[in-house]
């Protein structure tokens, strides 16, 4: 079973973890017990230890269930002799105990004897044997080092422009990476999420829970930016432009949006110029959508039969459905030109780092991905994060976690596809929750956030799939290891070339009196960093305490109003106090702030169009959903009206100043 040694051998204090149960839940990799924010040990309920194993479809209700599942797993074991995937670093032996033969991808076959050499190139090979025949991934020790730049974290779809249809676009994309290269010598661009959709009402408005994470989201196309729409006759052009849904407002309607691009480019969808792809992992994600338009965007709402994927309803359906399951191709194909097209131009216009996609942690329950792959997922638990001093409760995410098991004896393909996906159209990819590819917060079905346990990853696997693929795609990786961390973690991906994060309200030291901010030029040197997140709050509502005013507002305090606009009141000192020890003006609070950014160590420095515009609101609050208009607030100025604004390039200045672009 995969799992990481790190967290099993962690679980193994002070309670007695020679129980059959605990022994059990070890060969899954669930933890019985583990060590909380606080640094204190929690033991985890049995019942929940139980819970979590019904997950992998193990029965662990009665002693002598425990003790069936038990003799299994080692039976199991002893019955193979290499595990269902081998992951080994380029330039590293491997012991296998059995002859074999190593099967290269490019076909050449090499006989060896015992272990594997340490000379076998990077890629995704197989190992044969007598008895068993298992996928080989040798993957980089090491990434290439990122170019040091400067650049933005982008919400994509908080762009507008005169072309653009109430929701920023692909096309957005492309003018707003070339222009900030050229005018403002911006290295680098950090995209939100843009991961596919159910294509069917109401639309998802969070990026962090796409229906796929293998594919894109037609919602950001360009309809008029198409080949198609290019050649198409007077007539339908005009029909399609008249189209164009209401841009007026500050808060984006994507049920507005999405009706009025899915009818476009249907009008469009006869007069097709572009030839179409054709792969089973995409016909099958164009049957969901075409599934998903005629019975929801939640397949566990749909018939009984249209739930199997491989069923003979969905076969018959796909025969049906086939010109609606060739249009959801084109629109994937359509997608892929644009996003393609943006980080070319990104590159062309001189940006050394490019475009980076973020990667979500996981996907919609009842979306493509549990659809088309559910032998992976356990499909019933949640993704979430235990208790600490934010959340007391806990955080349930509402994300179908990977079963590590399956992912082993898939050969980790689904993982990989995922990054390709993602790496198809960028030049880097920041992995949200990047310790998920250590352990998992699980949480088993009926339960509370904070009744769940750590379930463990081969993390060894996980981080050098991701490391192999971003070699291959020549891409800069970031992990996002904000929060609760075990050191492991930001340890191993440094190790690896991977670089972490760094944000400015976190960087505290948490052990020193009224905890003082850290000077930037202390921060970790193979880091991005940034002053906010997308879940944090802009400059200006910081400056203007409208993360406390808001979470008041919603009932979303855990002490007293008072307490949280004193506490904010105290972060303002602590950040004025920095300033000056640093010898920075703060006359202007925006421009101070980037220039003690600029004095960053790190590799990649990023900050916001939010923040230089001086948005207000926040582009996400946590714990909210319709509460408040979370992914659904625009820049306060377009497109054009950006890269015009002083204040702007008045920001900016100090990071031009740091990093400029190589020439």
């Amino acid at each position: 079973m995969a799992r990481s040694p790190s967290h099993r051998d962690a679980c193994r204090v002070a309670r007695d973890e020679t129980r059959p149960l605990a022994r059990l839940a070890d060969a899954y990799g669930i933890a019985t017990r583990y060590e909380n924010s606080d640094h204190e040990w929690v033991e985890v309920a049995d019942d929940v230890v139980v819970a979590v194993l019904a997950q992998f479809g193990v029965n662990a209700s009665g002693e002598a269930d425990v003790e069936r599942a038990l003799a299994d797993v080692e039976a199991a074991r002893a019955a193979t002799a290499l595990p269902p995937t081998i992951v080994v670093r380029e330039g590293a032996t491997y012991p296998l105990g059995v002859a074999a033969e190593v099967v290269l991808e490019d076909g050449v076959r090499r006989h060896v004897e015992d272990e594997l050499p340490s000379d076998l190139p990077l890629g995704w090979h197989r190992v044969v044997t007598a008895e068993q025949e298992v996928v080989l991934a040798v993957v980089p020790a090491k990434l290439p080092e990122a170019p040091p730049a400067w650049g933005w974290m982008l919400q994509l779809y908080a762009l507008h422009s005169a072309d653009s249809w109430g929701i920023g676009d692909y096309a957005d994309l492309a003018e707003f990476a070339v222009r900030s290269a050229r005018e403002l010598g911006t290295g680098v661009l950090l995209v939100n999420p843009v991961q596919a959709i159910s294509p069917a009402h109401p639309v998802e408005r969070s990026p962090y829970s796409p229906a796929s994470r293998r594919f894109a989201n037609p919602i950001y196309l360009r309809v008029t930016a198409t080949e198609t729409f290019e050649r198409a006759d007077r007539a339908t052009r005009e029909a399609v432009l008249s189209l164009t849904p209401d841009r007026n407002g500050d808060l984006i309607d994507y049920d507005a949006v999405w009706t009025a691009k899915r009818a476009a480019l249907e009008l469009l969808w006869p007069h097709r110029v572009e030839k179409l792809p054709d792969t089973s992992g995409l016909r099958d994600f164009a049957t969901f959508c075409a599934l998903a338009e005629r019975h929801g965007a939640d397949w566990r709402d749909w018939p009984e039969e249209l739930r199997d994927p491989a069923g003979p309803a969905v076969t018959r359906a796909r025969e049906e459905l086939t010109d609606r399951i060739r249009f959801h191709v084109w629109l994937q194909h359509l997608c892929h030109v644009q996003l393609s097209a943006a980080r070319r131009a990104a590159r062309e216009a001189g940006m050394p780092a490019g475009i980076v996609h973020d990667l979500p942690v996981g996907v919609h329950p009842g979306g493509a991905d549990t659809w088309a792959q559910r032998e992976v997922f356990a499909a019933e638990a949640r993704v979430g994060a235990p208790p600490d001093a934010f959340n007391q409760q806990g955080q349930d995410w509402n994300l179908p976690p990977w079963r590590p098991d399956k992912l082993a004896e898939a050969g980790y393909a689904p993982l990989r596809d995922v990054i390709r996906g993602v790496l198809r159209h960028g030049d880097g990819i920041r992995v949200d929750h990047v310790a998920g590819l250590w352990r998992l917060w699980w949480i088993p079905p009926g339960e509370p956030a904070h009744r769940g346990t750590y379930v463990s990853y081969d993390a060894e696997a996980m981080i050098g799939v991701v490391a192999l693929e971003a070699r291959r795609a020549g891409a800069v990786v970031v992990g996002e290891d904000l929060g609760t961390v075990e050191e492991v973690v930001t340890e191993t991906m440094h190790e690896r070339g991977v670089l972490s994060s760094a944000v400015l309200w976190f960087q505290r030291d948490y052990d020193a009196p009224g905890q003082p901010f850290v000077p930037p030029a202390e921060w970790d040197p193979e880091a991005m960093a940034s002053i906010s997140t997308h879940d944090l709050p802009t400059v200006a509502g910081w400056l203007a305490d409208e993360h406390v005013r808001v979470r008041a507002e919603l009932n979303l305090l855990d002490r007293g109003v008072d307490a949280e606009y004193e506490a904010a009141a105290a972060e303002r000192a602590a950040l004025r106090e920095l300033l000056a020890r640093q010898g920075i003006e703060d006359e202007d609070p925006v421009v101070a702030l980037h220039v003690l950014l600029a004095s960053a160590a790190c590799r990649l420095v990023l900050t916001s169009p939010a923040d230089v515009t001086g948005q207000v609101r926040q582009p996400n609050l946590p714990g909210t959903i319709d509460q408040y208009p979370n992914w659904r607030i625009r820049l306060p100025v377009s497109v054009d009206g950006f890269f015009t604004t002083e204040s702007v390039r008045a920001a900016v200045a100090p990071l031009r100043a740091a990093r400029p672009l190589p020439r």
